[in-house]
């Protein structure tokens, strides 16, 4: 095995969906310093030129919705245009729009969180794979997707989402068995990180909440981003199919996010 340098992802493109703030900035962060040349997206473009500011020139950011084709297609143009190949898919673009029992989740709305959470990162699979220009199989790709510890153990209020993860646990595992050799495919699964996006989980009692930690801390966009850093590096050549929990040692002391 080599030994990791600190630009270890130089020449390399990296593609982060839903990465103009949180955890997903802090992904294109971290694999920029790495080397990569990244390409972010979410819906908004003010959000993605204000997260460009953050990131080294050369990066790109193209809005759009994560679960439309069209926005996909232009994406992977984009980058076959600009650098010629893909070599990391990190599929962090997620949503979470109910709160309440999953027995009275609105039907329309848990379609859209599966559609968004789930099936639009198996687009994105799908279509790095069959780019003719990318060749994502070639440069040995790796596909980092975002899950939760909410899809392992059910959590009060956010059920819809927890089911959501649990098939992205389950299609992380899927898609390494299919894929190897060429193509690595692994997840993160974290509990409550400090983002806008997790905000009602803790606002106005964070303590209360990290108690239950054994770390007695929440997590950091940070704490995700060093452990996707190291998913897609050859230092985890030989890693496919895993999700690993980032939590604190919440769920082995027994909680739930």
């Amino acid at each position: 095995m080599t030994e990791q340098t600190i630009e270890h992802l130089t020449g390399q493109t990296a593609l982060i969906t839903g990465a103009s703030r949180g955890i997903g900035l802090s992904i294109a962060q971290r694999l920029a310093a790495a080397g990569a040349t990244v390409v972010i997206t979410a819906r908004k473009q003010a959000g993605l030129d204000a997260a460009l500011e953050q990131l080294p020139e050369g990066a790109l950011g193209i809005a759009g919705k994560a679960d439309s084709v069209e926005h996909q297609e232009e994406v992977l143009e984009t980058i076959a245009a600009r650098t010629g190949r893909l070599d990391i898919l990190i599929n962090n673009a997620g949503i979470n729009p109910v709160y309440g029992p999953v027995a009275e989740v609105d039907l329309d709305a848990a379609r859209k969180v599966l559609e968004v959470n789930v099936l639009a990162g198996l687009s994105w699979v799908q279509r790095a794979l069959v780019h003719a220009r990318l060749g994502f199989r070639e440069h040995s790709g790796r596909v980092v997707f975002l899950s939760s510890v909410t899809g392992e153990v059910p959590s009060n209020g956010i059920g819809i989402y927890g089911v959501s993860k649990a098939a992205v646990s389950h299609l992380t595992r899927t898609l390494a068995v299919e894929l190897g050799p060429e193509v690595r495919v692994n997840a993160v699964a974290p509990a409550v990180v400090k983002t806008s996006f997790a905000r009602a989980l803790y606002e106005g009692k964070e303590d209360q909440v990290a108690a239950d930690y054994p770390l007695k801390r929440l997590g950091v966009p940070e704490d995700v981003s060093g452990a996707v850093e190291f998913l897609v590096s050859d230092s985890a050549g030989w890693i496919t199919g895993q999700v690993l929990t980032l939590d604190g040692g919440l769920t082995v002391a027994g909680g739930t996010a």
